[in-house]
């Protein structure tokens, strides 16, 4: 008498006849398929969902007015762009405190401020991250220069530097450098946390040197 996996087997073996007999797909190619439909419904996902999840306003241009803001510091007074009206300020934007490229960067910053002072600049360094989050991270990495807690994401997006994923949002790694009279004289969108305080130095060096526009 013939087992029960016997008559599966003679009836898979029927419908797989039957199927190749009329030109229809058997159940493997079904399956198939229906993978392949899968994936490129997943892939569509991916193509239309990501770019907007990721995307960033405009960054500012180089010439532009910077767009004015105040936020808290790691002291947690407040601090508005307007107060460093007469001073270059160097206002750079980045992902997460303690995280390894975000403390490179701001060892750079700190290494340099002396040069800073001596450029009649002063650096701001902006994150989505909260007021203790930011004096927890000045305090172990021994940084002077003020942070500023944008726990909203308002001025990091008007800034183009908003990284939107959804359910987490955090700054680019993105500076500008604004001039005396608040305009933007520089934009840094490719930045290396390791050598950038070199280039910003460099930059106001350059900058500097630049006559005054007549008025």
């Amino acid at each position: 008498m013939p087992t029960d996996s016997n008559v599966l087997e003679r009836c898979y073996g029927l419908d797989c006849a039957f199927a190749a007999r009329h030109g229809v797909a058997g159940p493997g190619k079904v399956f198939m398929m229906l993978r392949i439909i899968l994936l490129l419904l997943v892939v569509a996902v991916i193509v239309v969902l990501v770019p907007r999840l990721l995307s960033r306003s405009s960054a500012p241009a180089e010439g532009s007015a910077a767009p004015g803001f105040t936020l808290p510091s790691q002291e947690g007074s407040s601090v508005a762009l307007k107060d460093y009206r007469g001073k270059w300020v160097v206002l750079y934007f980045y992902p997460k405190d303690e995280t390894p490229g975000c403390t490179r960067e701001a060892h750079s910053f700190q290494r340099d401020q002396a040069q800073y002072a001596q450029s009649n600049a002063v650096v701001l360094g902006v994150s989505v991250d909260s007021v203790d989050s930011h004096k927890k991270f000045c305090a172990e990495e021994g940084l002077s220069f003020k942070l500023l807690a944008d726990t909203s994401g308002e001025v990091t997006k008007e800034y183009g530097s908003l990284t939107n994923m959804g359910v987490v949002k955090f700054a680019a790694r993105h500076t500008f450098v604004i001039d005396p009279t608040g305009k933007i004289a520089r934009v840094y969108t490719n930045v290396d946390p390791v050598r950038h305080s070199d280039e910003v130095l460099a930059a106001l060096d350059q900058l500097q040197k630049r006559p005054a526009p007549s008025q």
